[in-house]
């Protein structure tokens, strides 16, 4: 096993900085301007987080401004693209990569995710981090209607980004906890360019394409007006686990191995009635076993050459004994590592000037994206239909049978298991065989998302007197549809195939089914149907005015303030095909309807709406000539929740030109989303051993154990939905930092944050709820008899998250060789990530460092590294990117106390860093051509191996919150100006 190398830590933040001003490597677009007032000469201007016009933005605010020029030379197409390098961006499951995966029990969140990239910053999840565009909200994506999706921003057009490291509820509104991220467009264009680029896979798949046209006319200064447009196209295309070597999770010698027993050759379950009547005893001392793959038994062929991605399940590490026999398969690599989606893009401007100090501008964007999220083929899991629980029956398929037709299949299970077990064992011949198989004939299961988004944007700029004014009405959308395309197919028939036997499910590698049965199969696809649709809508109106208040106090400048009002109407819906009504077919989650497909009727919405008015005001007060505070505030009033104020307090201090600190305290208040709040209970019944759920109040831990009394696995109905009683979160944001620039060609800055918030509106998971029973009692239903028959897992204000972390960020600048070159760090330390279940509960342990099941993993340190040289025509551009290392996911049978680590040769209970580095090159010595050509990943690294192999995961062995599947891939990037 090779040596991990040291990771960076905080208590080598000294050295973090030294390595930004002194080792070939920049960030390649985090560049915070120089503070020394010899580096450049600045124009007032507004700048993300302040409605003052002002000329100092890089002391006065954590900013990080990310020019068009910078996201050119790497090559970058998208915003999603763009956030996956930010320091300050969240390792989270926010992208089509990370959250590519079924959606799981109890978070419901992921139901309405299809098709969505979201921008998490500071680890405070994407509904809480801000995003605009020039300046001013966009509609959420039309499902989840909770988040902006990042696919729908018009890339083509875009002049620079703003990324407000700092909360500004008191500027945007009080959902802009985590920061705030604002892509600008350009102002006025004239001429017309088109673009082309490719982004092409060294090791096949994943390749990504992409071409743009931008055309403008009209002199603001000498015709009073410009118009322009833009398009954009790209398509990523499908990169697949299988793709790529490191997603193998047969690796029990690491303690990784799938838990899963649903392979191409059907592994045979136990139960009462069934052939394995009760469980079968080893006659080689393996315990009773209830799990059993006949390619696995002594003599058999062996679970690798049983179907494709099987191979045998590691019951050591799983500490599941009775499953010594079964077969596992590899689903995690059988999903998909990118999504196939397309995107088109549409953006035009017109600015009139109506005077010189007046203009008038439409702003009008839309989009289209079409998105394929693919993963592993249907798993079908028979059992005697329950003849007291109607809706469990209902959605469960009936075991393989004995007839004519399935006789010579039947009697070799039979006596490949009478010929292990012996005549003592539990089989009765004739019973049906209870089985668990992935259906390979079905095809990879797919749902097609199409996101329609627009905004249309009308403004009037300009000035009266000494005091400068904006306004705007704008109103925006987006409206997207999931579609069953692939994989899916009808509950009703499926059953009716599965009990006469048409179906056969122990069929090796190069047999196939009938064509009667592959006939059958293709006649009750579910392709086409849709699973569901939404819409948001945000119609906003809003006005500034901005000047001096004519008066100063000690200082020699003026007060500066400004004044504002908007109102802000929400709206969304989401509904389906009235079939997913749990009502009429008596299951939900689509398997009385459509097998396993996640419909969500019961969490159909009418339309919701609610108005948001909101009054702001914001004064930068020269207290010295060196000392400046801002004083801001916003008073918000919300349909259903009244009204809430949050301040934001700041300071800048500058006792000499290259030194200023800077510091900051607001508040927070975020109301829920619709969905969280008026989406219906859906009542999903767990099916099969694998949801692992034991009553916590006779088994401490509800983990099953067959071995225990007490620790049989029970199958409750799970709640989940929306909850009208739930009440705003609160939270309050602190920083203080500060800037060093002795000279025009080096600067650092340095900041400190801390985010806490409470009430947290979550879903709880089933681990919290097993881990806090004695606190979640209640959520714990059960009948007169004491047995529980439904767990509770909808949303609830419950507990909260302390955040706090370090940002670094340095430049340095010089000539070489004739060219200029410089050197960025930037560099993002998170020093403390807690949580709590409850309001009244303490913090729990620092968990930065740590693996977490689901959303955001907490590493520890972040940085990206740049040296750029440039002269003459030619400019390039070396980078590293690093992400820390972190403690892996214990193994089961290890966290457990089952098996020992030393038991496994190879186990290694830290994930390495994960370090990548990336070149490009531009030349423009060819008039009206810009040529980029760049290498991402330049040493094709693979991700850092990880143990953690979860149901719900989207990774094999690797980690998509961290890594980038893709691998080395070579860009090249054209762009043409024809005048």
């Amino acid at each position: 096993m090779p040596a991990r190398r040291p990771s960076l830590r905080p208590t080598h933040l000294a050295t973090a900085i030294l390595l930004g001003l002194a080792v070939p490597g920049v960030v390649f677009a985090q560049d915070e301007a120089s503070t020394s007032s010899a580096a450049r000469t600045l124009d007032t201007v507004n700048v993300t987080g302040s409605r003052i016009k002002r000329t100092d933005v890089e002391a006065a605010l954590p900013i990080t401004i990310i020019q068009r020029a910078e996201i050119e030379a790497q090559g970058i197409s998208s915003a999603e693209q763009l956030l996956q390098q930010l320091n300050i961006a969240t390792s989270g499951s926010d992208s089509l990569a990370a959250n590519n995966s079924i959606s799981p029990p109890g978070q419901a969140d992921g139901r309405g995710n299809n098709g969505l990239s979201g921008a998490n910053l500071r680890g405070q999840g994407a509904d809480a981090t801000l995003v605009l565009l020039n300046g001013r909200r966009v509609a959420a994506h039309g499902l989840g209607g909770q988040v902006v999706d990042l696919n729908s921003i018009p890339f083509q057009a875009i002049d620079r980004v703003e990324v407000l490291r700092d909360g500004a509820s008191a500027m945007y509104g009080t959902d802009a906890i985590g920061g705030v991220i604002n892509f600008i467009t350009r102002s006025d264009y004239q001429g017309l360019s088109a673009t082309l680029g490719a982004d092409v896979t060294d090791e096949g798949g994943g390749n990504i394409y992409r071409a743009g046209l931008l055309g403008g006319v009209g002199d603001l200064d000498s015709d009073r007006w410009n118009v322009w447009l833009a398009w954009n196209h790209k398509k990523n295309e499908i990169l697949t686990g299988k793709d790529r070597d490191f997603t193998n999770s047969f690796r029990p010698d690491r303690g990784l191995s799938p838990d899963s027993r649903g392979g191409p050759f059907a592994t045979i379950g136990s139960g009462a009635g069934t052939l394995i009547n009760g469980n079968l005893t080893d006659p080689l001392g393996g315990g009773p076993q209830n799990w059993v793959n006949i390619a696995d038994l002594p003599g058999g062929i062996g679970c690798e050459n049983a179907g494709d991605l099987m191979g045998p399940y590691a019951n050591e590490i799983w500490d599941y004994p009775t499953f010594r026999y079964a077969c596992a398969w590899d689903y995690g690599r059988a999903r998909t590592l990118q999504q196939a989606s397309e995107t088109n893009q549409l953006i035009g401007r017109f600015t009139f000037n109506i005077s010189d100090r007046h203009q008038f501008y439409i702003e009008a964007m839309g989009s289209e994206v079409e998105s394929k999220r693919r993963f592993e083929a249907l798993q079908f899991t028979t059992a005697i239909p329950s003849t007291t629980n109607p809706a469990t029956a209902a959605g469960t398929l009936d075991p393989y049978p004995l007839n004519d037709l399935t006789r010579a299949t039947y009697d070799m299970v039979y006596g490949a298991l009478l010929g292990h077990f012996g005549p003592q064992a539990n089989l009765i011949y004739g019973n049906p065989i209870a089985y668990r198989w992935r259906c390979y004939e079905c095809g990879p299961r797919q749902y097609t998302t199409t996101t329609k988004a627009m905004r249309l944007m009308l403004g009037l700029d300009g000035s009266i007197g000494n005091w400068n004014y904006t306004t705007g009405l704008s109103r925006s959308s987006s409206k997207a549809e999931s579609v069953l395309t692939n994989g899916f197919v009808f509950t009703a028939p499926l059953k009716e195939m599965l009990r006469t036997g048409l179906i056969n499910p122990f069929l090796l590698p190069g047999q196939s089914q009938t064509p009667e049965a592959l006939a059958a199969l293709e006649s009750i696809s579910a392709d086409g149907t849709q699973l569901y649709s939404g819409e948001t809508t945000t119609t906003t109106f809003d006005a500034t005015f901005t000047g001096s208040l004519g008066f100063g106090l000690w200082a020699k400048d003026d007060v500066q303030a400004a004044f504002g009002a908007e109102w802000r109407r929400e709206e969304y819906e989401f509904t389906g095909p009235a079939l997913w009504d749990s009502t009429t077919y008596p299951t939900t989650g689509g398997s009385a309807w459509i097998y396993q497909a996640a419909g969500d009727a019961n969490n159909y919405m009418t339309g919701k709406a609610r108005n948001v008015k909101a009054v702001y005001a914001e004064f930068l007060v020269p207290v010295l000539d060196s000392l400046n505070a801002t004083i801001s505030g916003r008073y918000d009033d919300y349909d259903g929740f009244g009204g809430t104020f949050n301040p934001k307090y700041s300071f800048k201090w500058q006792p000499v030109d290259w030194l200023a600190f800077r510091g900051s305290y607001s508040t927070g208040f975020k109301v829920p989303d619709f969905a969280k709040l008026f989406r219906g209970t859906t009542e999903s019944p767990s099916i099969g051993a694998g949801v692992d759920i034991a009553d916590p109040a006779t088994c401490p831990g509800g983990d099953p154990d067959a071995s225990e009394a007490g620790c049989e696995n029970i199958y409750p109905t799970i709640l989940t939905g929306g909850n009208p009683n739930l009440k705003p979160e609160e939270s309050e944001q602190r920083s203080i930092g500060v800037v060093f620039a002795p000279t025009s060609n080096f600067n650092v800055s340095v900041d400190w944050w801390e985010i806490e918030r409470l009430a947290t509106v979550r879903s709880t998971t089933l681990r919290e709820l097993k881990d806090n029973y004695d606190i979640f009692r209640e959520n714990w239903i059960r009948d007169a008899s004491g047995n529980v028959v439904q767990i509770d897992q909808r949303y609830v204000n419950t507990g909260g998250t302390l955040t706090r972390g370090i940002e670094v960020d340095a430049n340095l600048r010089g000539e070489l060789a004739g060219g200029n070159w410089n050197i960025h760090f930037n560099g993002n330390y998170l020093d403390q990530y807690k949580t709590k279940t409850l309001e009244t509960s303490p913090w729990s342990a620092d968990q930065v460092g740590s693996y977490t099941q689901w959303g955001i993993l907490p590493i520890e340190w972040k940085h990206t590294l740049s040296f750029g040289w440039a002269k003459g025509d030619w400019a390039h551009t070396l980078t590293q990117v690093y992400r820390d290392g972190y403690k892996d996911w214990v193994p089961r049978a290890i966290s457990r106390g089952a098996l020992d680590p030393a038991d496994l040769p190879n186990y290694d209970p830290d994930v390495d860093e994960y370090i990548t580095y990336n070149y490009s090159v531009s030349w423009t010595g060819m008039e009206g051509l810009k040529a980029t050509f760049g290498i991402r990943n330049l040493l094709n690294t693979d991700p850092p191996f990880t143990v953690a192999y979860l149901d719900y995961g989207g990774g094999s062995g690797w980690e998509p919150r961290v890594a980038d599947p893709r691998g080395r891939a070579f860009n090249l990037v054209l762009e043409y100006k024809f005048f």
